[in-house]
């Protein structure tokens, strides 16, 4: 079984728009579907997803790591695909001011969605799951959760718990 890693963001600005790349449509991963800034991490980056993911948003937007603040990771999403796949997805949030000159990549076009939109948008389930949590729990608290993606009566779910230090 293989093991994929992944390091995504929230970017928000000030108005509480959130940055996605609108995939292109001949794309072989998530043809058409706005998705956060994000991707793969390297295998030199393999125990600091934080700076795949600040690559990730340099590659995909052009901003440097001195335009993004409060970086954070705030989700780590777990999932099976087709049995043969483990994919671990770290998710972070930060911010980001609209008024930087962004560089679109060759992987599709950057979009600001208003926060209260993402949900009325052709997004993931995972997307959709993260964005849920975040506005009934996680943007009031600085905790990370961990969720496991699953199927609950053929729709896709995420199964929330806190990350936390037992030996606190």
């Amino acid at each position: 079984m293989r093991l994929r890693q992944m390091a995504v963001v929230f970017l928000l600005s000030e108005d509480q728009d959130v940055l996605f790349l609108q995939k292109k449509s001949k794309d072989s991963f998530f043809a058409g579907f706005l998705v956060p800034i994000g991707g793969h991490i390297e295998g030199h980056e393999i125990n600091e997803p934080q700076e795949a993911c600040l690559r990730e948003i340099e590659e995909e937007t052009g901003l440097k790591r001195e335009f993004i603040e409060n970086l954070k990771l705030r989700y780590i999403v777990h999932r099976i695909k087709e049995n043969q796949e483990i994919r671990l997805q770290y998710v972070f949030f930060g911010n980001v001011s609209k008024i930087n000159t962004l560089i679109e990549s060759d992987e599709g076009s950057l979009a600001w969605v208003g926060y209260n939109d993402i949900l009325r948008k052709n997004v993931s389930a995972t997307t959709i799951e993260i964005v849920k949590h975040y506005k009934e729990i996680g943007k009031s608290t600085e905790n990370v959760y961990v969720g496991s993606m699953r199927s609950l009566k053929g729709n896709p779910t995420i199964t929330w718990g806190l990350l936390e230090d037992w030996e606190k």
